[in-house]
């Protein structure tokens, strides 16, 4: 018998939330993110969940390849672009749309005998200073890439490096409006936040024919850091459901210690539950006491050190807890983004950290 850790994914909520991001950006079409296998529910869950997509776009060729290989038809996007000509050679191959953030990305596809055109995202640095070329000279590039005759279509994107803060992106999409002005060709600039303020973070540039590049908000976790707009008021749905059960229960009295390095002292007389997940399973370890846990549907608090494969949880307030009784990490009755809160992480951490030994249920 396996260990009694699932991490369940609902594709029925991944579709509710692309849903809501479609109908938060009217007259777009729209890129669902599926980069780190997809914020770690599956590159099979996203193939189901995301169907709707008008394209999806992810960083690894590989899992490019086999999405094609899956029988996905519509377009794919490599965030990073290609590495070198294998990769060029490789994109076109499977028609792969790719970033192009540097001159020596372009320089590579430039010299490369490619089967077939590619289309190209040319990616500008607004203000974020990751990845992308100048804005200075965004009509250059645009007509250097427009004059390959590798290249098919040219859209013009970039990325916002505080949209999740009030009116956090108001700057960087100023510098990248006024350096495209006038340059007829499609623009990708909206993320999971910026689709919550799409009348304003879609600015001057009209709706037509652009792509918004949803990604968090997708799985049912908030995209913001501020108070008031957790996932549930913003209408998410829970993608992930971390689950496993009760081990094993020990009755502590006053002045014992749970766990290594002995960080809890029971107060009192305490039940204190043993739970099949750890650090392995990719729970946080320096999630501290207190963070939440749900014991048969009730709250209840982790006590002392995460350690490899368990975790201690307080059990003292929830009598009718035993060995078998089901224990929800985060999910569809325990926001991931609480649990976040607690540890100190965001929830983008916690659900591409869930370790590949996690089966995955896609239901």
């Amino acid at each position: 018998m396996p260990r009694p850790i699932t991490a369940t994914i609902h594709t029925a909520a991944m579709a509710q939330n692309l849903a809501l991001a479609r109908a938060q950006a009217p007259g777009t079409r729209s890129w669902a993110v599926i980069k780190a296998d997809a914020y770690g529910h599956s590159i099979q869950a996203a193939f189901q969940g995301f169907s709707d997509a008008d394209g999806l776009a992810l960083i690894e060729i590989e899992n490019a390849v086999r999405l094609r290989e899956m029988g996905w038809t519509k377009p794919i996007l490599l965030l990073e672009g290609c590495y070198d000509a294998l990769d060029w050679r490789v994109a076109a191959e499977h028609r792969l749309s790719c970033v192009v953030h540097c001159e020596e990305q372009l320089a590579i596809l430039e010299v490369t005998a490619l089967p077939r055109k590619v289309d190209v995202y040319l990616k500008f640095n607004s203000g974020m200073n990751r990845l992308g070329f100048r804005l200075e000279r965004l009509r250059d590039w645009a007509a250097r890439a427009l004059g390959n005759a590798s290249i098919g279509e040219v859209v013009l994107m970039t990325h916002f490096a505080r949209a999740d803060e009030p009116n956090g992106y108001v700057e960087q999409l100023r510098r990248f409006n006024e350096a495209a002005d006038g340059v007829p060709l499609a623009r990708s600039v909206v993320n999971s936040a910026a689709c919550f303020d799409f009348e304003k973070s879609n600015g001057t540039m009209g709706s037509a024919g652009h792509w918004i590049r949803p990604g968090i908000m997708l799985y049912g976790a908030t995209p913001f850091t501020h108070a008031g707009k957790g996932a549930a008021s913003l209408k998410l749905n829970a993608a992930m459901t971390l689950s496993t059960e009760i081990i094993g229960v020990q009755s502590l009295a006053a002045g014992d210690a749970v766990g290594y390095g002995a960080t809890y002292i029971a107060s009192k007389a305490e039940q204190i539950a043993i739970i099949a997940c750890g650090y392995a399973d990719g729970y946080p370890r320096h999630a501290p006491t207190g963070t939440p846990i749900l014991v048969g549907g009730v709250r209840a608090p982790l006590v002392g050190r995460v350690s490899m494969d368990k975790i201690t949880v307080d059990i003292t307030q929830v009598p009718m807890a035993r060995v078998g009784t089901r224990v929800e990490l985060w999910g569809q009755q325990l926001a991931v983004d609480e649990v976040a809160n607690h540890v100190g992480t965001i929830g983008y951490e916690l659900l591409t950290a869930v370790a590949p030994r996690v089966p995955r249920r896609i239901v």
